[in-house]
């Protein structure tokens, strides 16, 4: 006799243009669901891991639009009708990553949708300002940007009911839901494959900064402060403010592309440490760090706490958060956003020593099998079980 059908189950995340954090809790997830449809915004062909691209892919109107795989940003204002375009009625449940729309994607009514969400969107909410500063979107434009975040986050709020179920990827974003949504949202932090880094006792003979060259990273700060500092910079990635950041640079400032994985780990191996700026929801970075036996440098908000301060006493979680600055387990946290606060912390940490061995033990509880284990719990709960077994 044959047993009960398996749930058809959807997969949403907001675009597969490139492979960061975020792809990479999605790529987690999706092998609990091997076969699954994807369901994106718009998907740059080979932008993302081979294992994503088994998957069948379906793309929003958006796609067809000019420019669409590389500026999609400039779309905003079209997101919520894109992802409300995917008809999901053939599906039992559903599953999204979202740190942008994906949440409010419309679902078969009574079907289960949860939603991993790394933050609500950034840009309508706390960083319009860094997004859309008032100096480059001035008069008419500046007008029309202001009514579109006003629109979007009144549909941000209207949809955030439409997930069955949330998980936060951090508790600093589940306070933010809370803020934003009135909901509540379990947290699971995001896996980080601490197995692709081995804490060396090596030379280490630069600090580094990586990453997307995103306006809320603030690596301009970082810039100013290595200018000030005198000190040997290597500065890796590239993004959208690759331009204004090599102009501002200082001479002691090297700017390498990432060539890989094993590239990555080669520079966060031979980093005195890695400083790291702005205010993430989690960051995974820092995470990768650590696990490579790198201290960090980071600003104290946001999810910089309950990574690079896990472990930390109270006082000096309190002392990064309020302007101060701190060592923690981590490394040292900073308080201010400021190139002053950076420089600052930077001399605090000259001054003191981490084990590379005991940086690596703060990184394993991020595993992807814990992160598995986790989620395997949150999905059966919800009323989506993983059909990988």
């Amino acid at each position: 006799m044959a047993g009960p059908r398996a749930q058809k189950v959807a997969l949403v995340h907001d675009w597969l243009t490139g492979m960061r954090g975020g792809e990479r809790v999605l790529e987690r997830i999706a092998r609990l669901y091997p076969g699954a449809p994807l369901y994106t915004l718009v998907h740059r062909k080979g932008g993302v891991s081979a294992e994503l691209e088994s998957h069948p892919i379906h793309t929003s109107f958006l796609q067809a639009l000019p420019g669409a795989t590389e500026k999609y940003r400039w779309f905003l204002p079209l997101f919520p009708q894109a992802i409300e375009s995917f008809d999901l009625s053939g599906f039992d449940a559903v599953v999204s990553t979202s740190h942008a729309v994906a949440k409010g994607v419309l679902s078969r009514p009574g079907a289960p949708h949860l939603s991993y969400v790394h933050t609500p969107m950034r840009y309508i909410w706390e960083l319009e300002g860094q997004y859309f500063p008032p100096e480059r979107f001035g008069g008419l434009a500046g007008a029309f940007v202001r009514h579109t975040c006003s629109r979007l986050r009144k549909w941000d709020v209207a949809t955030a009911h439409r997930p069955t179920a949330l998980v936060a990827n951090a508790r600093f974003v589940a306070e933010r839901i809370r803020r934003h949504w009135n909901r509540d949202a379990q947290v699971v932090h995001p896996c980080v494959a601490v197995e692709r880094f081995t804490p060396r006792e090596a030379p280490r003979e630069y600090f580094l900064i990586a990453g997307a060259f995103a306006p809320y990273k603030r690596l301009d700060l970082a810039l100013e402060a290595f200018g000030r500092l005198g000190l040997p910079l290597v500065v890796a990635g590239d993004g959208q403010d690759a331009a204004r950041l090599r102009a501002m640079a200082p001479a002691n400032a090297k700017f390498v592309s990432v060539n890989g994985d094993a590239h990555m780990a080669q520079l966060f191996e031979g980093a005195r440490a890695l400083v790291f700026p702005g205010e993430e929801d989690f960051g995974i970075m820092p995470v990768e760090a650590m696990a490579a036996g790198c201290p960090v440098i980071a600003f104290g908000r946001g999810g910089a706490l309950e990574t690079v301060g896990r472990g930390a006493d109270a006082a000096a979680l309190a002392a990064g958060a309020v302007g101060g600055i701190a060592r923690v387990p981590g490394g040292v946290l900073f308080g201010a956003q400021s190139a002053e606060a950076i420089a600052a912390a930077v001399r605090l940490f000259e001054r003191e020593e981490f084990s590379p061995r005991e940086l690596r033990l703060l990184a394993e509880p991020f595993s992807g099998e814990r992160f598995d284990a986790e989620m395997r719990a949150a999905l059966t709960n919800a009323g989506i079980p993983p059909q990988d077994s």
